[in-house]
């Protein structure tokens, strides 16, 4: 398990956004990333083509475009995990998942359309929607005490002056994993409706135990003709520098929608790296996967359990899914934006949550997938900070 984790000094030595952002002594838990190797097929994909100069064009066997090879990878793997039987012709591969969030918000809507989305939310959400001039309809996730919770009943208000549902499921960044039943009410509310649902279930692979990801398209042919699926390798295999996705489309007429308003030739394509790379993890990658999984969930449980013990005023309930932890810092009455306030008392860059939702301010979002020597260092600063600005 050691063989996973980077230490802090080969972390700073990288060129990546999330360990040059900030200063050597500030901890990074800003951005969804983590802190680990990459799984051994996945470097050996990279080095294969670098050993081999192998720059050109991609084209891999069996495929005439080798960008080809994704689609079908992501289909042998729904299938596989989750019994969801699609064809890889009715996916469209791409260079990156906010590109088709985009692409996808301009080809099922107009200038003016409300977008329903549940919130806090991922920051590019909002940007698909108001750079392409459509309005976001804001859902409230409730916390009912025991985790966040969608209201139907809202949703249902909503959605009669509404084209499209963006659901981000496992959610970010709640970490919520929404139920059948759940996942069945949205449906049911979208075919009556008529509304689009962009299905972005990006973190569906950081599932914990006694919770299992549904996928939208799965719940029956109704739902599927109105689902767009979007994926990639890249949060669960930690290669978003790669720029790998795929769009599924519940049906091709439903994709023949989507290609009459935007070209394809505007989508770009994946670069021969991030092919491989996400063909090695979709297919060879699960092992490693797995002993992740099992750090990060020790790892989320450390992180609740000390932020019980040590700063009870903050509130959080343990993610169902995913490496990220939405805490609620209210009741610290900071007086400033929570990621501001442990930026400066405590040199730890958090996600703010005044990007997530209007009105995030006492909220951060925290990544714990990190060794547990940097995890228990970033509690253990945030924890001073606290106790200092209490006495």
């Amino acid at each position: 398990m050691e063989s996973l984790f980077l230490s802090k000094e080969q972390l700073l030595a990288r060129r990546n956004v999330k360990w040059s952002r900030h200063g050597a002594d500030v901890i990074p838990s800003f951005i969804a990333e983590m802190d680990f190797r990459v799984a051994e097929p996945i470097q050996r994909a990279i080095e294969r083509i670098v050993s081999e100069q192998d720059y050109g064009y991609p084209s891999r066997k069996g495929f005439e475009r080798g960008d080809r090879a994704v689609p079908a990878a992501f289909a042998a793997r729904m299938s596989r995990l989750y019994g969801w039987e699609i064809s890889a012709d009715d996916a469209t591969p791409l260079a990156d998942l906010i590109q088709a969030t985009f692409a996808l918000v301009q080809a099922f809507s107009d200038e003016g359309d409300n977008v329903l989305l549940h919130v806090p939310a991922y920051a590019p959400f909002f940007a698909a929607v108001r750079t392409t001039r459509r309005r976001v309809v804001e859902l409230r996730l409730r916390d009912d005490g025991t985790g966040y919770r969608a209201d139907m009943d809202e949703l249902a208000a909503s959605a009669k002056s509404a084209r499209l549902l963006m659901l981000c499921n496992p959610q970010n960044p709640t970490g919520r994993v929404f139920t059948r039943d759940e996942l069945e009410a949205m449906g049911r509310i979208a075919v009556e409706n008529d509304l689009i649902i962009i299905a972005d279930e990006v973190h569906s692979d950081l599932v914990y135990p006694g919770r299992r990801h549904i996928p939208m398209a799965s719940l029956g042919p109704e739902i599927a003709a109105r689902t767009v699926t979007i994926s990639s390798a890249t949060k669960a295999f930690n290669i978003p520098g790669l720029r790998c996705a795929v769009m599924h489309f519940g049906t091709p007429a439903l994709r023949e929608r989507f290609e009459a308003r935007i070209a394809r030739g505007t989508l770009g394509q994946a670069n021969a790296f991030g092919i491989d790379a996400t063909v090695a993890a979709w297919t060879e990658g699960q092992s490693w996967l797995d002993a992740v999984l099992a750090h990060l969930e020790r790892a989320r449980d450390m992180a609740m359990a000390r932020l019980g013990a040590d700063m009870p005023a903050i509130r959080c309930h343990a993610p169902e899914a995913s490496y990220l932890a939405w805490l609620d810092c209210s009741a610290l009455d900071l007086g400033t934006p929570a990621a501001a306030f442990f930026l400066d008392k405590a040199r730890v860059a958090l996600g703010a949550g005044e990007d997530f939702m209007a009105d995030g301010a006492p909220f951060v979002r925290l990544n714990f997938a990190t060794s547990d020597e940097i995890l228990n260092e970033m509690l253990d600063r945030m924890a001073m900070a606290v106790r200092r600005r209490a006495a």
